[in-house]
């Protein structure tokens, strides 16, 4: 065995404790609009412009932009007058709000709200629920009571989901052939973005987005307009309330929030409504079968912990709640990307 000095642990401890720092320096330029105006501009600027430009101060400013070069979502560009700076690609395409793959607002969602709720992370690690109590001061008994505590919060977090599926939509999508599926449901399908990219896909299907009475709502006025006939809604609570007859059920990202227990009670409600040939279709980032990876779902896993009721889980175990509910044909795809499918036949 060798000595510690053959270790690159200091590097590899110095990363991950500068990893907050990190995320922080790509939020705050998000949301102080750095990317926008040097998209605007169409060229590069300095930082007493940029300083200007967003009210903030020229000495902040000029570190934050450093920082933001170091990170590579900018560039720069030494003149006689100065440094310039400008957007990478990778800050065009994803960091701008105008971008069609913007994720400004799944950022400006973990900067203002996942950010509080892990500052408990050790409580919710020795407790063994989440954390919103403590974070917000709201009863942490019914997660998404406590997610949509208020508009403004549900309209983040839809929009913060939107985002993720205008880049991941269509690979989960696509990971099977659907095409045999004319009537979908998308059980929790919030602001719509994952039914808009599935009528897009398939375009004799019809999906209905079957979410909460406030959630739909919002989903009419601002994500989902009228002349998209191939997407209608239905107002409900799944957990509780009846679940329509339906070729296909898509489920993504719901049963990650949910124990074992839910999950098969929701499931055995989505096998009883389900038309004969027809299925489901779970959509989560599946860890690996010994749970050693990929690193972004078991961070994902942590966030289950501090926000919901529920965990990531192995292809098995997704498997295995299918089966238990009478699901059969389980067939799994991984994208390779940030989400997984996995489709069980009735």
């Amino acid at each position: 065995m060798g000595s510690t000095e053959d270790l690159d642990y200091p590097q590899i401890i110095v990363q991950y404790s500068n990893g907050f720092l990190i995320s922080k320096v790509m939020f705050t330029a998000c949301e102080l609009g750095v990317f926008d105006l040097l998209l605007e501009s169409g060229k590069p600027l300095s930082s007493d412009a940029i300083a200007a430009g967003l009210g903030a101060s020229t000495m902040g400013m000029r570190r934050l932009l450093d920082a933001c070069v170091g990170l590579k979502l900018l560039a720069v560009e030494m003149t006689q007058e100065g440094a310039l700076y400008r957007n990478t690609e990778i800050s065009n395409v994803y960091l701008t709000k105008s971008s069609p793959k913007s994720q400004y607002n799944i950022m400006m969602y973990y900067s203002n709200t996942v950010y509080l709720c892990w500052q408990y992370l050790a409580d919710a690690v020795r407790e063994g629920r989440n954390q919103y109590e403590r974070a917000f001061g709201v009863s942490s008994k019914d997660p998404f009571g406590a997610m949509y505590r208020s508009d403004e919060e549900m309209l983040k977090f839809m929009a913060g989901q939107n985002s993720v599926w205008s880049i991941c939509g269509r690979d989960v999508l696509s990971a099977f052939d659907l095409s045999s599926f004319t009537k979908i449901y998308d059980l929790g399908g919030g602001g719509g973005a994952l039914a808009r990219e599935c009528v897009s896909l398939y375009p004799n299907s019809t999906v209905t987005i079957y979410d909460l009475p406030k959630v739909v709502q919002v989903a009419k006025e601002q994500f989902v307009s009228p002349e998209e006939h191939q997407i209608t809604f239905h107002e409900g609570d799944f957990f509780n309330d009846s679940i329509p007859e339906a070729e296909l059920y898509i489920l993504s990202k719901i049963l990650h929030d949910w124990d074992d227990d839910k999950c098969k009670q929701l499931l055995a409600k989505v096998y009883k409504a389900c038309k004969p040939g027809g299925g489901v279709l779970l959509v989560e980032s599946l860890l690996n079968e010994d749970k050693s990876g990929p690193v972004e779902t078991q961070l994902y896993s942590m966030n289950m912990l501090v926000q919901t009721e529920g965990i990531e889980r192995t292809a098995a175990e997704y498997s295995k709640l299918l089966e238990a509910a009478g699901f059969g044909v389980i067939q799994v795809k991984r994208t390779g990307k940030l989400y997984d499918a996995v489709l069980g036949r009735k």
